[in-house]
C-alpha cells in the first residue's frame, strides 16, 4: 500500500528553519521530520512512499539522492574514479518523489497523483506532524468501517479547527479553529480510490475544506482516535520542543528500534 506524504508547502509560521528548506526537512535530532515519518509507518511494515513536492523540492531530491552515502562508510578509490558504499544502514523503503507544483494546494497534490496511485486504497498524512499513531489499527479500523476515508483524530488543546464525531467515530462536521477540547485532524489517513472524485478543483482544490465536508456530510468520513502522542511542527517553539524530547530520548514517535 503507497503512503502518500504531501511534502509541498511553503511553511510560513517557521520561516526561521524554511528560508533555506522545505518544512518537512527541518531537522529533529539531526534528521529531517520527513524521515521520522516514514519510519513510523516503516515500523509497521509499509515502506512505499510517495512524496508530494512542491516549495523547495530539489533540496528533497538531494537529500534522498544522499542518503545511502551519508549514513554508511564509503570508500573512494580516485586511481580507478570508483566509490563503494560498504554495507550498514539499508532501509526497506521504496521512494518516489512526484514535483506536484509550487503553489498547488493540499486536494490539488493528492489530485496529481491520481494515475499513480490507480485503483489502489491508499494512505496520507502531512510532512510536519508526528506520533505514535498504530498503523496496523488504523488500518483495522478503516476496514471496519467500511466507509471511503478515515481520519486519525486527536484531542491536543485550542489552536487547531476541530473534527465534530458521533458516537460511532462518524465524522459528522469539521469546523473552524475554537478554543475547546475537541478533536483535530492530526493526518495518517487512510483513503480508497473513490475520494479522487471528490478533489473537483484541480490545483486549486483545498483537501480540508470541500473534499473534506462533502465526505463528511455523506457519511463517508470517520474519526480514528488516537489516545496518544501527536504533535506537529508548525512554529520554532514546536521544533524546540519535539528535538528536546529527542535530545532526552523521550520521543514518543520513536516507535522503531
Amino acid at each position: 500500500m503507497k503512503i502518500v506524504i504531501l511534502a509541498g508547502g511553503l511553511g510560513t509560521r517557521i520561516m526561521e528553519e524554511t528560508n533555506v528548506r522545505p518544512k518537512p526537512m527541518v531537522e529533529i535530532g539531526g534528521m529531517p521530520i520527513l524521515w521520522h515519518i516514514m519510519k513510523i509507518y516503516s515500523h509497521y511494515g509499509f515502506n512505499d512512499f510517495v512524496i508530494c513536492l512542491g516549495y523547495k523540492g530539489e533540496y528533497i531530491k538531494e537529500w534522498f539522492s544522499l542518503y545511502n552515502l551519508r549514513q554508511n562508510d564509503v570508500t573512494f578509490d580516485f586511481s580507478a574514479g570508483s566509490m563503494k558504499i560498504h554495507d550498514g544502514i539499508k532501509e526497506p523503503w521504496k521512494v518516489t518523489l512526484v514535483n506536484t507544483g509550487a503553489d498547488t494546494m493540499t486536494g490539488g497534490r493528492l489530485l496529481r497523483l491520481k494515475e499513480l496511485i490507480g485503483s489502489e486504497r491508499f494512505m496520507m498524512t502531512y510532512g510536519d506532524g508526528v506520533g505514535n499513531v498504530d498503523i496496523q489499527k488504523l488500518l483495522e479500523h478503516h476496514e471496519k468501517g467500511g466507509k471511503l476515508s478515515t481520519v486519525t483524530t486527536f484531542i491536543p488543546g485550542g489552536r487547531f479547527g476541530v473534527v465534530e464525531i458521533d458516537d460511532s467515530n462518524q465524522v459528522t462536521a469539521f469546523s473552524e479553529k475554537t478554543d475547546n477540547q475537541k478533536r483535530i485532524n492530526a493526518g495518517f489517513f487512510i483513503l480508497e480510490p473513490r475520494v479522487f472524485d471528490y478533489l473537483k478543483d484541480g490545483d486549486a482544490t483545498i483537501f480540508e475544506q470541500e473534499p473534506l465536508k462533502t465526505l463528511a456530510n455523506e457519511g463517508q468520513l470517520i474519526s480514528y482516535p488516537h489516545e496518544g502522542f501527536w504533535h506537529p511542527m508548525d512554529t520554532l517553539s514546536d521544533k524546540h520542543k519535539l528535538e528536546e524530547m529527542w535530545r532526552l530520548n523521550q520521543a514518543p514517535w520513536k516507535v522503531w528500534e
